[in-house]
Parts: structure tokens; C-alpha cells; sequence
């Protein structure tokens, strides 16, 4: 079965309070558990895919305007209390193990090599119906 996990972050987390008041070692020790999280996943067999997703605010919303034209709005950071910040997808056999796998995501280690306890969304990929 496949599984989309969502790791989320506060969106309106005080300025300086995210990552980038991080020292840089903080920083690359958290970068290296992730790669080596993904490693362990390919590894198995696991992996589909795995992203870091762009900060707010460059991201934005797309819908169909007037004659299928795009129309481009803000992301909807402003009416959120979390954002996307990254995910992975996964094909594991059962929900004992992608939420193995969430709470290993979610344990990566932050300031002071404390672990994040980053909220993980789990959600299963759903086989598309018959035609």
C-alpha cells in the first residue's frame, strides 16, 4: 500500500523561531538523519519519492480564471496555522510500519539535538477507481 507523509511546520512561528536561527551544525545533523532516513527507505524498497517543499511566502495557489486563464493568488499561509514543508511517499505492506516511519520523520533532531516531534500526516494513496 502507499502512503503520502506530510511533515508540517507553524506557520506563524515567531521571526527567527524556525530553523534559520539554528546553528549550522544543528542544522546539517538534522539535513543528515533526513538523507539517511531516505537512504534506510530505498534501501528496503520503501522509497517512492521524498521532497523538501519551498517556504512560505513563495508559494501560491493556481485556479481556472476566466477562459481556463490561471489565476495566481497567495499561498494560504495566511489563514493556516501550519504549512507544508515537506513529504514523502511510500509503499509498505501495512499502517504498523509507514507509522514506524512517521514517528522516525517526526524524531529528527533540532536545537541542541533534541528531538523535533514534528507532526507527520499520514495518509494512504488511493488506487484510482475503475473506469
Amino acid at each position: 500500500m502507499k502512503y503520502m507523509l506530510m511533515m508540517h511546520a507553524p506557520a506563524n512561528a515567531p521571526a527567527g523561531a524556525g530553523v534559520e536561527s539554528w546553528k549550522p551544525e544543528e542544522v546539517q545533523k538534522m539535513v543528515r538523519y533526513m538523507h539517511d532516513l531516505n537512504a534506510d527507505l530505498k534501501k528496503a524498497g520503501e522509497l517512492v519519492a521524498a521532497e523538501g517543499l519551498e517556504y512560505p511566502p513563495k508559494p501560491r495557489i493556481v485556479r481556472a480564471g476566466a477562459n481556463a486563464r490561471p489565476l495566481v493568488t497567495d499561498g494560504p499561509f495566511v489563514e493556516t496555522k501550519e504549512f507544508l514543508t515537506g513529504f514523502w511517499i511510500v509503499d509498505v505492506p501495512n499502517d504498523e510500519r509507514v507509522f514506524a516511519i512517521a514517528a522516525r520523520a517526526s524524531s529528527a533532531p533540532g536545537p541542541g539535538g533534541a528531538p523535533l516531534n514534528i507532526p507527520i500526516e499520514v495518509r494512504q494513496v488511493m488506487p484510482a477507481p475503475p473506469a
